[in-house]
């Protein structure tokens, strides 16, 4: 009965922690700060990003797993609610906090880039046509384009503005992922020990 109670009362700090970044999420969008995606629907996951729009979603109390929720709209990344084990020991306790710190800095840099990619988009096409003397749409109301060549010229000067950002970005995630594998591997050496020492016991 304990268990029970304490695992829903992790459940309820859940779904409390998920309903607050959806209402700081819906504020930040309104203030033009795209934020994480909340996920709407879980599925168990192995390994690896935080919330978008407000979404009543909440893992089930019984839970034993790691949930990921559909892509973040602005990142393309799929959140990831970790799940908190009852006895979680202080490494473990690490490891889930350094994965789910590198969960909200790679979907901060990629919603920000992502953003400023079709902004720096939409006023180069803008741009071009303008000077074509075209109008924005065209005859049948949609949004007029440029062809594949015109296009070939914005991406290249994207990748050349932003190649130094990409390249610190690329640098701190090896280091993130290099910390992470670190802390799985003593993670599992630990509970390793932990299961020779049950069984000398038992024996």
């Amino acid at each position: 009965l304990s268990r029970a109670r304490a695992r829903l009362q992790a459940a309820s700090r859940r779904c409390l922690a998920l309903s607050t970044r959806g209402r700081l999420c819906a504020e930040g969008a309104e203030r033009g700060n795209p934020q994480p995606e909340t996920p709407v629907r879980g599925e168990r996951r192995g390994a690896p990003p935080i919330a978008l729009e407000a979404s009543k979603f909440c893992p089930p109390a019984h839970s034993c797993s790691d949930w990921i929720g559909p892509p973040d709209r602005c990142s393309n990344l799929r959140p990831i609610i970790f799940y908190i084990p009852e006895n979680e020991s202080p490494l473990e306790q690490r490891l889930r906090e350094c994965r789910r710190e590198t969960q909200v800095w790679n979907q901060q840099f990629w919603a920000n880039q992502n953003v400023s990619f079709r902004k720096e988009k939409e006023e180069f096409i803008y741009a071009r046509l303008k000077t074509k003397g075209l109008d924005v749409r065209n005859e049948t109301g949609r949004k007029a384009t440029l062809n594949a060549e015109e296009m070939a010229h914005f991406y290249k000067d994207f990748l050349s503005k932003n190649f130094k950002k990409h390249m610190h970005y690329n640098r701190d995630w090896y280091k993130r992922n290099f910390t992470i594998t670190f802390l799985m591997g003593q993670v599992a050496l630990e509970r390793a020990w932990k299961r020779v020492g049950w069984k000398k016991e038992r024996n």
